[in-house]
């Protein structure tokens, strides 16, 4: 398998642990050379620092706010876009709005976001890094206005922005600290120069505030307003071609090298064709697929950027309580017998009849024998799982002993896993929810005990068991749709990963339970498509369906919210049938 080689980065656990040894100190240097360019800047755009004198000025020549205000915006954008555009150099050059964004994450509480991961879904993270953007501009526009009064002042608010994003972008693990500084040194450079230059601009032809101003004065704002415009637009377009670089420089090109052998075999892989039985989803419109499409399954996680993790570089490490530490690349686990299993994934923050679940065919090395290779310490009772950007997972080691799939996953319906889904590799754990079990771009395998540690979402509120609960959703007939007098089916899916889905019932209006017709069972970790042939009347109605489980657990009626431990309940929806 051919890769790229990345510089090393600094060890995950170094993450808020810098030690300050002086002019070594990674931090100490993004300030000190932030605050060294920023001057530069200063000096090269503006010989004089000195605003004219507002006693100087006629009264009707007062600069008005708003000059600083659109200076200092469109100074922020040209900071935010050049930041961008050095950080598509490498892919070991941090974002700063990414950066920044990791600390509201890390330390806003956990009730707050299960709020908004409930408002917003998987829309939470680009509205969180667009109101980063937006707030930084009008942070800009603040210090815009202050630099009218004076330029020192404004100019110290943008050091201060880049120093604070050199900071953030320094605790991020997948980046290098050459990377941040370079990245930070650059954005605030950016800034500083073009409010320097636009309050130049703007201060030395004042602009008019009322119609008798002189010609010139007009001919001054539009100086400045064509100025600032061009100023607001560079940093457009940076941000743009940033990002694109940012595209280009990704990982994805390492992992369209990459040959995933199939399981037991040298060829390469190719996606699960299943029997015909097991796939009702060809006859009924809108139903969802047997297994779940890449591009399709569900994405939750604290990454506001996916990690880009060269697979050339990259190893992971099983170690804690094991006879022998071992580290494996992503060669070594290739070279492995890999299995195969259909295994379906569920977020706990998914409502009743939600859509952050899915169904996949996983292809890896079991989690088992890695452990016994290591000369696991049979006392140990904790698996965690850590991330490379320092997010972590924990489950019982009783998982191993019974009959689930437990893997270091490499690969995801036959191709490797996408960059979103964590590659170069992940772990799937069958029959619990995401947040105790799938760590994604896997750094790091622990055995410990239980009352060691507790994982990233153990302290924010969440259990610190998430065993999946049994569930049925209706794909067929959404929601509230009309739908046309006769026989038209309801159709949908039903799981239970680890226990597997025995029936599926469905009940319009008040009526009897209707068992419906069950695809068959490709796996007790796997979903189960279900249908029944409803003959609708005109009028409105509601159906609603239940799911039993193989050990006879039938999923409950009453509704509870995902907090702290996954939602339950029928899921019900209403239909309006015209005649």
């Amino acid at each position: 398998m051919a890769g790229r080689s990345i510089p090393p980065t600094r060890p995950i656990f170094a993450v808020g642990h810098t030690s300050y040894q002086g002019l070594n100190n990674p931090r100490l240097t993004t300030i000190g050379s932030s605050a060294f360019l920023t001057i530069v800047a200063m000096t090269i755009a503006e010989p004089s620092l000195e605003p004219t004198p507002e006693s100087e000025l006629a009264p009707e020549h007062h600069t008005p706010r708003w000059v600083g205000a659109l200076a200092g915006a469109a100074a922020a954008t040209t900071a935010l876009g050049v930041g961008e555009l050095v950080a598509g150099f490498s892919h070991t050059f941090p974002s700063l709005i990414p950066s920044v964004g990791r600390l509201f994450v890390s330390e806003t509480p956990g009730s707050v976001i299960r709020q908004t991961i409930q408002i917003f879904g998987t829309n939470q993270k680009p509205l969180l890094l667009t109101g980063i953007t937006v707030t930084t501009i009008v942070l800009g526009a603040v210090f815009g206005v202050l630099g009218i009064r004076s330029r020192p002042a404004g100019i110290a608010g943008f050091v201060g922005f880049a120093v604070f994003g050199g900071l953030m972008a320094l605790d991020d693990p997948v980046a290098s600290n050459t990377g941040a500084i370079l990245v930070a040194a650059a954005a605030g450079v950016a800034g500083v120069g073009a409010l320097v230059i636009l309050l130049g601009i703007a201060l030395s032809t004042p602009v008019p505030t009322t119609a008798e101003t002189p010609t010139n004065s007009h001919h001054g704002r539009r100086a400045f307003l064509l100025a600032s415009g061009g100023v607001a637009g560079l940093g457009a377009v940076t941000a743009v071609g940033g990002q694109r670089l940012q595209s280009s420089n990704s990982v994805e090109a390492a992992r369209a090298e990459v040959d995933l052998p199939m399981a037991g075999s040298g060829a390469t892989a190719t996606t699960l064709v299943a029997p015909s039985e097991a796939d009702l989803s060809g006859g009924v419109d809108g139903l969802s697929s047997l297994i779940t499409p890449n591009d399709q399954f569900y994405l939750i996680d604290t990454a506001l950027v996916p990690p880009q993790v060269d697979p050339a570089g990259w190893s992971m490490t099983v170690k804690g309580m094991v006879d022998t530490e071992i580290t494996l690349t992503y060669d070594d686990l290739l070279a492995r017998d890999l299995v195969e299993e259909i295994v379906t994934l569920s977020c706990v923050s998914n409502e009743v009849g939600g859509r952050l679940v899915g169904n996949a065919l996983w292809q890896g090395v079991p989690l088992r024998e890695l452990l016994e290779e290591a000369g696991a310490d049979p006392s140990a009772s904790q698996i965690v799982g850590r991330s490379v950007d320092g997010w972590t997972a924990g489950f019982p080691t009783e998982i191993l002993t019974e009959d689930r799939v437990a893997m270091v996953a490499v690969g995801m319906n036959g191709e490797p896993l996408p960059v979103k889904h964590g590659f170069p590799a992940r772990l799937v754990v069958e029959g619990l929810y995401g947040y105790v079990s799938a760590t994604k771009w896997l750094s790091e395998v622990e055995l410990t005990t239980w009352e060691a540690f507790d994982g990233y979402w153990v302290p924010r509120g969440w259990s610190k068991l998430g065993p999946i609960k049994t569930q049925s959703r209706i794909d067929v007939p959404g929601n509230g749709p009309k739908v046309a007098a006769g026989v038209t089916p309801i159709a949908g899916v039903a799981w239970a990963p680890s226990r597997g889905i025995d029936r599926v019932e469905v009940q319009v209006d008040d009526g009897p339970w209707v068992e419906a017709l069950m695809s068959e069972s490709i796996g007790d970790g796997a979903w189960r498509q279900w249908m029944v042939d409803w003959n609708a009347t005109p009028g409105q109605h509601q159906i609603r369906c239940r799911a039993t489980d193989s050990t006879e657990t039938t999923q409950p009626q009453d509704r509870t919210t995902p907090a702290p431990s996954g939602a339950t309940g029928w899921h019900s929806i209403e239909v309006n049938v015209e005649a």
